[in-house]
């Protein structure tokens, strides 16, 4: 099967899918790193909603990704940005999510955390109306017993006016969690809203107020996660990190590198694009278990065009190429997503998407991925 591929300049190019694909079966949880995958959503695609409406999820294509996830020995990380949190799945999707994933995780003895936000609120809340809507979300999550991920709040960062704000509301956070949480700082390029986070647009600044909530709870702290697409300042970071808080990468541009590490330390891993590198990532990182960087890094260092490209601007869109792939690699049956983010990404950014993935052998079934991309260009009117 030959598939013509559309280009940015309106042309379209012969492409030839992978015979065969990567041989990646499930296997132990890595040991060297604590390594999660913030894990999409699944649409009900018979779901007669439009834009704007209550999120329809297919519960049991959903929970079915997650059981692969953990077949392979990654920790889901539930009710993320991955999941389209604040992006067409609203509080009470999220709160149905985290019930159904925790308990779904207890089954099978899966690792999970789960997004603590305050997504409940309206515009315009008050400081304590953030207050309260992050220990709502908190209680949650402890009462089914996942670890908490204390998500950065548009909310919060509408309503804080000072450095101070933001550690008043995240030292009593801290103070009220029961067991240690990882704290969460999502750059604007994954969401605008949250310029400025931590009180300033000076990252210098943001950090030093990021650091000082840790060293009032260091006990309370068990990572962060970091998503800023900046090595460099997160290797920084890590090193400043108190003993025994972690340094969760999020960054979806640099992660074998930041996984792998220096002679001064390295970073666990909580990202998107492992959703849809899930087993192949697990492998790689069981390979580091053996001390193996170099074949580590010949594993994972080949998946960062595909990344890169899956998360280029506008990055928050990235959700959009996670879907196709898992649709093209029949993880589910159809390309629909909650609030119709289908749209949200070119045709040729698709294809595109495409060809990095069957290129590194990531479709069980190549040519079901090459028929349902067929179909895709076909309704969407390139002539095959």
């Amino acid at each position: 099967m030959t598939l013509r591929l559309p280009s940015p300049d309106g042309t379209t190019r012969p492409y030839e899918p992978r015979p065969t694909p990567l041989t990646l079966s499930p296997g132990p949880t890595p040991r060297s790193r604590t390594v999660f995958s913030a894990a999409h959503v699944v649409a009900d695609p018979y779901a007669d909603v439009s834009p704007g409406s209550p999120a329809a999820v297919d519960w049991e294509a959903t929970l079915a990704f997650r059981r692969h996830l953990w077949s392979h020995g990654l920790g889901v990380a539930e009710a993320m940005d991955t999941a389209q949190r604040g992006m067409g799945l609203d509080w009470p999707a999220a709160a149905e999510l985290i019930r159904r994933s925790a308990a779904e995780a207890r089954a099978v003895g899966g690792l999970i955390a789960c997004g603590v936000g305050t997504d409940q609120l309206g515009p315009s809340a008050t400081l304590p109306q953030v207050w309260s809507a992050y220990e709502e979300q908190l209680a949650l999550v402890e009462g089914v017993g996942a670890q908490p991920i204390l998500m950065a709040s548009r909310a919060l960062a509408a309503a804080a006016r000072s450095p101070e704000d933001y550690a008043a509301v995240y030292t009593d956070l801290l103070r009220q969690a029961s067991e240690p949480v990882i704290l969460h700082w999502l750059g604007p390029m994954f969401d605008p809203a949250l310029d400025g986070y931590w009180g300033s647009s000076d990252l210098d600044e943001a950090t030093e107020t990021f650091l000082k909530v840790i060293a009032a709870h260091p006990d309370k702290v068990d990572g962060i996660k970091v998503s800023l697409l900046d090595a460099r300042r997160e290797v920084a970071l890590r090193r400043r990190l108190p003993d025994g808080v972690r340094c969760y990468t999020g960054d979806d541009f640099n992660y074998p590198e930041l996984i792998a590490g220096d002679e001064q330390g390295f970073s666990h891993a909580l990202l998107g694009i492992f959703d849809p590198l899930g087993p192949l990532a697990a492998e790689a990182v069981r390979v580091l278990d053996k001390g193996d960087t170099a074949a580590f890094r010949a594993l994972l260092d080949p998946t960062v065009d595909l990344s890169r490209h899956l998360f280029a601007p506008p990055t928050r869109f990235y959700k959009t190429g996670v879907v196709l792939l898992a649709w093209l690699a029949g993880h589910q049956s159809h390309f629909t997503m909650v609030g119709g983010l289908q749209s949200a990404r070119s045709l040729p950014h698709l294809a595109r998407a495409y060809e990095l993935a069957d290129g590194l052998g990531l479709f069980p079934d190549p040519a079901l991925a090459a028929a349902r991309m067929t179909s895709l260009l076909t309704v969407s009117g390139v002539p095959q």
